[in-house]
């Protein structure tokens, strides 16, 4: 089968979800957490059942920044502003409990804004030494560069994806990006470039094998021959995550969310960009 005669088909699909998500970046970003921004996260518990629209008017009324998240379906909430005092917190529970009852206190934490432009910085360098050590990793293996640029443009086509999305959920759907993402971008990263090195291997060996075919059908054999394989696993993680996305609690929610669009975007470019790319390398290029 000849995958590789409809390689431009497959960048335009990518073209068509990156786009979008791009034109979103740039023009709105990503809305970050606490973690990046840095404020207040306080977790509590009612015992009877309240509304939601009137608790959201209470934090708009006496914190900056108030947002409020229901944690599943008890009376457990999440509620988010710029920092605050453990004064101005056992101030605000009181007004609470005046309010709407009994109420109970999961947890408190605040983070400065200078911790969280620390974590900011660290995100990046922390992106940027696994890039790097991935592009380094793939050319020693495959003594080539052309596998090593072609892997990492692949990854960088799952990053483009799994930041756009996020980027038009941020805008649309106000979900913000927290340290938790961070974690699923870098995890898409190396599950992306996994499936990535298993082709390329196996177009390494093929053309030891057949020496007289030209690199697009050499590369139309090795998708051919591990496509099933990826695909068969991919599943597999497929449906763990989406089991967690509709069933796990609020606060892994759009964690694996990320994981699961990470492992979509991951399957779809190690076969269909980082092939391609690496074919248009070798054969139009001729680098």
């Amino acid at each position: 089968m000849r995958f590789m005669k409809f390689k431009w088909l497959y960048f335009l699909i990518s073209s068509l979800i990156i786009v979008p998500g791009f034109f979103s970046l740039i023009k709105w970003g990503l809305r970050p957490s606490i973690d990046f921004r840095g404020g207040s996260v306080l977790e509590v518990k009612f015992e009877k059942e309240i509304n939601s629209s009137e608790l959201e008017k209470v934090i708009e009324e006496k914190l900056v920044g108030g947002q409020v998240i229901r944690m599943g379906k008890e009376n457990r909430f999440s509620l988010r502003s710029s920092e605050i005092s453990n004064d101005e917190k056992i101030a605000f529970l009181q007004l609470l409990k005046e309010k709407f009852g009994p109420v109970e206190e999961i947890q408190f934490a605040s983070l400065g804004p200078a911790l969280g432009k620390e974590l900011l910085i660290k995100t990046f360098v922390g992106i940027l030494i696994a890039t790097l050590g991935i592009l380094i990793y793939v050319s020693l293996r495959f003594k080539e560069k052309s596998f090593g640029i072609c892997a990492i443009l692949a990854m960088l086509h799952d990053s483009l994806v799994l930041l756009g999305v996020f980027s038009l959920l941020g805008y649309f759907a106000q979900i913000e990006v927290d340290s938790l993402f961070v974690t699923a971008v870098l995890t898409a990263l190396a599950f992306s470039v996994h499936d990535t090195v298993v082709v390329y291997d196996r177009i390494r060996e093929l053309s030891r094998l057949y020496p007289k075919l030209n690199f697009s059908q050499l590369a139309d054999r090795a998708v051919l021959q591990t496509l099933s394989r990826s695909i068969n696993n991919s599943m597999t993680i497929i449906f763990v995550l989406l089991a967690l996305f509709l069933l796990g609690g609020e606060t892994i929610r759009w964690f694996s969310f990320a994981l699961l669009i990470g492992a979509i975007s991951g399957t779809y470019s190690s076969t269909f960009v980082a092939v391609p790319l690496l074919v248009i390398w070798r054969e139009k290029l001729n680098l």
